[in-house]
């Protein structure tokens, strides 16, 4: 055997992976597996992507075909459900390389500690995002007060909720501020309570303002009557005797019925006579 000859025999039975050598890798028969190995692989892949992205539609359309139901939970599972038929696949594919996947899998555990101590102000979002898509203090669509911003509810994410403001703004707050806050939901409940204050002058008949003001709220289809309205007199001012007005209407018409009252109720107390006084000043200039 020549030199050449060695130097390849050398070559030909040096080990580079699983304990197979050069010549082995070069046998049609070790090809034919590899080349296998590589098809399955592909194939798991392929099949979790699709099972995946099928569960994920199927989660995300059961809860669009119940009005009742919270979408944006349905969102949220629908996406956990597909990442975790991928990472199933994954392992599938490692173990058809023969890779050990208890060690990868503590090898993962431990990188997702490191990250997680690096990302607390993140992961603290995240955790709150879970907190509010399984509870749902709010939902899309919702017009909602937090962390000192009022606007309709656009989004909600594991990171934060999208909000537009009523100046239709995109307002952005991270989930750790909404679930660590006061929230208050405008859109939970159909009904809502309006509330006025008329005064009128000292010297009204004030049983003839009380009727004015109730025959003119109550005449508007959006005013209910049921629960019982409340008009009565709570405060004498420096120059008004004040009504507090208490009445109930559907949650969508309180804007608007509040603004048509206050014009409808000041008109209805001119033609009726009777003043609604409003403060005066007197200067008296002192003799020099």
């Amino acid at each position: 055997m020549n030199l050449q000859e060695a130097v390849l025999d050398k070559l030909l039975n040096t080990a580079i992976w699983n304990g197979n050598t050069i010549g082995d890798v070069l046998t049609v028969q070790f090809l034919v597996s590899i080349f296998g190995n590589v098809a399955a692989a592909i194939f798991i892949l392929v099949a979790g992507f699709f099972i995946g992205g099928w569960l994920r539609r199927r989660l995300v359309k059961l809860g669009q075909a119940n009005p009742h139901l919270d979408i944006t939970l349905f969102n949220f599972l629908g996406n956990i459900t597909r990442y975790v038929v991928i990472g199933f696949a994954s392992l599938f594919v490692l173990n058809t390389f023969g890779v050990q996947t208890t060690s990868f899998v503590a090898v993962i555990g431990a990188a997702g500690l490191a990250i997680g101590l690096a990302l607390q102000g993140t992961l603290s979002n995240v955790a709150a995002g879970v907190m509010i898509v399984f509870f749902r203090p709010v939902k899309i669509g919702d017009f909602v007060e937090v962390s000192g911003q009022m606007g309709t509810v656009q989004n909600v994410t594991l990171n934060f909720i999208e909000l537009a403001s009523p100046e239709n703004l995109q307002i952005i707050i991270p989930n750790a501020q909404v679930w660590g806050n006061t929230i208050v939901n405008y859109s939970i409940y159909e009904t809502r309570r309006a509330e006025w204050v008329f005064g009128v002058g000292y010297g009204a008949n004030l049983k003839a303002a009380e009727q004015v003001i109730r025959d003119t709220i109550l005449a508007d289809p959006r005013a209910k009557i049921d629960p019982e309205p409340f008009i009565q007199v709570n405060n004498l001012g420096d120059s008004s005797v004040d009504f507090l007005v208490r009445v109930w209407c559907d949650r969508g018409d309180l804007f608007q019925f509040q603004a048509d009252m206050k014009r409808q109720v000041k008109e209805a107390l001119d033609e009726a006579g009777i003043d609604i006084p409003f403060p005066t000043q007197t200067i008296v200039q002192a003799n020099g």
